[in-house]
């Protein structure tokens, strides 16, 4: 049974989400699990679920899935709620960044504590694509596809966008082929 969340704890747990995590959306991903998971609020199970839904919307991983997870929690106003803690932070601190950075921008010390920062963000952004990799039951094939995903993205400059078409494509086209044999299987 999940526990209630009032709109103001929703709200407060995703400003502290939203404060806390540098690199966004995937980098927040560990971060919203033990906050909802902790609570009670959203087992571990359901959170592939949100992050495929995320994923799937489009516009900000983030944002999506604040509005995912708050409207699990308490519907729309949930949603609202979620959304507005994750992104209020955020805009508050570019506001004041942008303000001020300006004079400092070029200082050697803003330099090195954003070069510091770069490796914590992408493991912050490794680690639950790791986890979800591993607690899923991937086979061969998907680990490959997965790599070569990887390769043409990373080091061959492809856009993902294409990629996903031509999965999409290849997915569909496997369904209908397993599709049909079963079909013929039956007769």
């Amino acid at each position: 049974m999940k526990e209630y969340a009032s709109l103001l704890e929703i709200f407060g747990v995703f400003a502290k989400v939203g404060a806390f995590t540098i690199g966004g959306g995937y980098a927040m991903i560990p971060i919203i699990q033990r906050e909802l998971s902790s609570r009670g609020w959203i087992g571990d199970d359901e959170l592939p679920d949100i992050i495929a839904l995320a994923q799937s919307a489009p516009g900000v991983l983030a944002v999506n899935m604040s509005i995912f997870a708050g409207y699990r929690l308490r519907g729309v106003k949930g949603s609202i709620a979620a959304t507005l803690g994750a992104v209020l932070p955020s805009f508050v601190a570019i506001l004041l960044i942008a303000i001020v950075f300006s004079s400092f921008k070029d200082s050697p010390v803003v330099i090195r504590i954003f070069k510091g920062i770069r490796p914590v963000v992408a493991s912050l952004i490794a680690v639950p694509m790791i986890k979800m990799a591993m607690s899923s039951n991937h086979t061969w094939w998907a680990w490959a596809i997965s790599a070569a995903t990887l390769a043409a993205v990373a080091f061959l400059k492809f856009s993902p966008i294409y990629i996903l078409l031509v999965l999409i494509v290849l997915a569909l086209a496997y369904a209908m082929f397993r599709q049909r044999k079963e079909k013929e299987g039956r007769r």
